[in-house]
């Protein structure tokens, strides 16, 4: 049967058969750069789907107890723990706060929990020596006993069995703690723990009235509880006490949250490292079909239709597409698994290793759609294929796709960005990170063809430098490499660009602002009888150069104008949890208030409050508006009297909400304080407090940052190795565009050996291109991290930007050097080719 008596897809399947009986030889860079970014995005879609099937087994030993009530300044009363023990087959009782722990002349700041004989409900603690479980935490004279971090007992030089103060307290250290089973919902914590008996903090001093704490209650409920309808319960009958409520549906929400959106995040770069594999792709594309030129002619004469060609080399394309695939799910399934001892020792919540169809379908879809988006353009080309080519070289093809195909393009664009969107969970970023990379691609695009422009203009100005000019020639050549060497190494150098200012610009914020502004201390559950004694001890010092005090509780809001508080605010963060409180008399400095009035200081009246400027303006409040917060289980309803600056920057003392006298005054508090002094005097300072009033708290400000700086550090790790998944993709595409260009190289190398130029300087014009390109898209991503670092540290940090010198030399430099390598490595089969022989069959 003939061409024409054929259907046409008939006809295009026996063609892409017949065709790919040669084998698919020219396609290990569409393969490697298709596979590279679906492994990376279902390798991070698979350690994603991991910790969530790990904390969901574990749910009940991460959050201590099937659900968990608790209270912030109190402990519940009578009446609430038996409501509790009706609904629970066992209620465990533990307290958390922050304290010094005091061993001789070392003090340090611990997290310490007080348990009772049940903890833990649910898992066993780790201590070394072994202790039994549920057994009495006491030392060996009677004394309570304790279980530490070996980070703390290591700082205070303690060992099991020696001793050491919280408050006016001794306890005796009975064993290290290697592993507390519901630390992971315990949230953020700025001193290691310490775990001590209920009964051992009554003569501590520590939980007097207005102390910074929190109780928490752990029910073990009966198997198949409804959580819903017990949750329900629980807060149409204690919903006014100012209880906080978890369960095993959500035993950790700020780590699973934390892991969504890092996740999510790095699925967003790893869509980078595809789009710059998809430079690779089209190139690779192209590249395949110029060798499938003599074919495509042939195809013509014989009367095939352009539909027909192209059908038969979609085919084909779809099955590269399809190992590629397979090739990537494999590997983004796979290491996770066999890495899985790394990850696991790495991260500190339970991990479920395995295969998840959901993060690999994701991959696949992600990799499916990609790959047709950049594989259509050069496809399309096809058609512009005469029969004339087989007399001549037709080995270039030029000019835009037909309408239909520009359309097809824009159709995956749209799927491609509609599904990160859809499926990231975090649809504003997603949205924002297709702009960029789509803005980044066309910036990238215009300035290969701007360098190419120049090249054009310089080379005519130089006079006797062989090298540099045959550089610049084949830089400046209509079929140079140009371009997917500055898109793929310029895409990935510029994320890593944007994160290197960012991490620069904030580290330097650190170092800048820290000894100018931050307070060396902060001084918490100081009591009102102390003080005046806290104020007197550092009034004389002559290295404290200012010292800020303020009365401090904690309390929930829980309704704004008589609504639910998350109806009208959302998800913000003032309504999340627990707020520090307030209240004062005298009016702040000049220029604070920015709406509204001050009280005045006899104020006797309805209860006032001033709130956060912007974090009024974030949640929709306004003067007039009320806000009912619950403070130690009593509701206080009081009236926006004032809109106030309030600076968290400087590390100071700082209140979203802060009342009238009236409102609060007459409520159990306790005070705050900060202390700005010499570092060479903060040790000194830390021993005089703790040994006049032991149950004050201090946290240093400095370590408190370095922990931000730790977990700052540890954020760009993870986008850094995001980034150099992006970055091998472009070195991919480089080792293409190399491969590519091989034959180009070896007929300009005969061309210049005719003309006589000597084997060192071929070598040398092949380096200088590879260099001035490479360099070229190191600056261009300079630039656009700059740009990038710009944006995210003033819209979304509010932080000032100042251009970071060092991450963009080492960009540059690196850019250079990466497209050097690649571009040696296919420099030496052109150098060793005879001219004769390549021009006589090219001729």
């Amino acid at each position: 049967m003939s061409l024409p008596e054929q259907s046409a897809f008939m006809m295009a399947w026996r063609i892409a058969r017949r065709d790919l009986r040669g084998g698919l030889g020219g396609v290990q860079i569409f393969l490697l750069c298709l596979a590279l970014g679906v492994a990376s995005i279902a390798a991070v879609g698979s350690v994603r789907q991991a910790i969530d099937a790990g904390m969901t087994r574990e749910a009940a030993i991460i959050l201590g107890g099937d659900a968990e009530i608790s209270f912030t300044h109190r402990f519940a009363t009578d009446d609430e723990r038996t409501f509790m023990r009706e609904l629970a087959s066992q209620v465990s009782e533990t307290v958390d706060f922050r304290s010094m722990a005091v061993a001789g002349s070392e003090r340090a700041l611990t997290q310490v929990r007080g348990v009772d004989r049940l903890w833990p409900l649910y898992g066993r603690a780790g201590t070394d020596p072994e202790v039994a479980p549920n057994t009495p935490l006491q030392g060996a004279n009677g004394e309570p006993g304790a279980l530490m971090d070996p980070i703390l007992a290591e700082r205070l030089g303690l060992m099991p069995g020696d001793q050491f103060n919280l408050g006016t307290q001794v306890f005796e250290l009975v064993a290290l703690l290697v592993d507390e089973p519901d630390a992971g919902g315990s949230g953020f914590a700025l001193g290691p723990r310490t775990i001590v008996p209920l009964w051992g903090l009554d003569g501590s001093g520590l939980l007097g009235p207005g102390t910074i704490y929190d109780s928490q209650y752990r029910l073990a409920l009966p198997e198949g509880s409804d959580l819903g309808a017990l949750q329900s319960r629980v807060e149409a009958r204690m919903g006014d006490s100012g209880l906080r409520w978890r369960d095993t549906r959500a035993p950790a929400p700020g780590v699973a949250e934390f892991v969504d959106r890092m996740g999510a995040f790095l699925v967003l770069v790893g869509l980078a490292g595809l789009a710059v594999g998809g430079v690779g792709i089209s190139a690779s594309v192209r590249s395949y079909l110029s060798a499938k030129i003599a074919t495509i002619a042939t195809l013509r004469t014989l009367g095939a239709e352009t539909s027909v060609i192209f059908g038969a080399y979609l085919i084909q394309i779809a099955l590269m597409a399809v190992l590629g695939l397979v090739l990537g799910l494999a590997l983004g399934a796979g290491l996770p698994v066999l890495f899985a001892p790394l990850i696991v020792a790495r991260l500190p919540v339970p991990i479920d290793i395995g295969l998840y169809p959901g993060p690999l379908a994701e991959a696949g879809l992600y990799g499916l759609i990609a790959a047709f988006l950049f594989a259509i353009w050069p496809l399309a080309r096809t058609g512009q294929v005469r029969a004339a080519a087989l007399y001549r070289d037709g080995s270039s093809w030029g000019g835009l796709p037909e309408r239909v195909y520009l359309f097809a393009i824009g159709a995956l664009a749209v799927a491609l960005i509609g599904a990160a969107t859809l499926l990231s969970g975090m649809a504003m970023l997603a949205l924002g990170m297709a702009v960029g990379i789509v803005g980044a691609l066309g910036l990238l695009a215009l300035a290969a063809r701007a360098i190419r422009a120049i090249a054009r203009l310089i080379r005519p100005r130089l006079r006797g430098r062989t090298a540099l000019r045959a550089a610049l020639a084949a830089i400046g050549a209509p079929g140079s490499d140009a371009v997917p060497v500055v898109l793929s190494l310029g895409l990935g150098l510029g994320i890593l660009a944007t994160m290197g200012q960012v991490d620069a610009n904030l580290r330097a914020a650190i170092a800048r602002d820290l000894p100018q502004v931050a307070p060396s201390y902060f001084f918490v559950d100081i009591q009102t009888d102390q003080i005046a004694a806290f104020a007197d001890t550092l009034s004389g010092d002559g290295d404290v150069s200012r010292v800020d005090t303020a009365p401090m509780l904690r309390g929930t809001v829980t309704r704004i104008n008589g609504q639910p508080a998350a109806e009208v605010a959302g998800e913000h963060w003032v309504i999340q949890g627990d707020r520090g409180l307030t209240f004062a008399s005298e009016a702040p400095a000049d220029g604070e208030i920015v709406a509204g009035s001050w009280w005045p200081d006899d104020y006797s009246g309805p209860p006032l409050l001033a709130f956060a400027a912007v974090e009024a303006a974030e949640m929709g409040i306004g003067l007039g508006d009320s806000l009912t917060v619950n403070v130690l289980g009593r509701e206080i309803t009081a009236e926006v009297a004032a809109l106030r600056e309030v600076d968290f920057s400087n590390a100071g003392i700082g209140f979203v909400l802060t009342f009238s006298p009236n409102a609060l005054g007459g409520a159990p508090h306790t005070y705050i304080a900060t202390v700005y002094a010499e570092e060479a005097a903060e040790a000194r300072i830390l021993r005089e407090i703790g040994s006049a009033m032991p149950n004050v708290t201090a946290i240093r400000v400095r370590d408190a940052i370095d922990q931000v700086t730790q977990a700052l550090t540890g954020l760009a790790q993870a986008t850094a190795l995001g980034a150099s998944v992006t970055l091998i993709t472009g070195f991919v595409v480089l080792i293409g565009a190399a491969a590519a260009g091989e034959p180009g190289r070896i007929r300009e190398a005969a061309i210049l050996k005719t003309l006589g130029a000597a084997r060192g300087t071929i070598l040398t014009s092949f380096a200088l291109r590879s260099a001035i390109l490479g360099a070229a898209a190191g600056v261009i991503a300079v630039l656009a991290g700059a740009l990038g670092g710009w944006a995210v540290l003033e819209s979304v940090m509010d932080s000032t930007f100042s251009f970071e010198w060092v991450s963009a030399i080492l960009i540059v430099l690196g850019g250079a050097l990466i497209s050097l390598l690649a571009g040696l490595a296919f420099a030496w089969r052109p150098l060793a080719a005879r001219p004769a022989s390549i021009l006589r069959h090219r001729g």
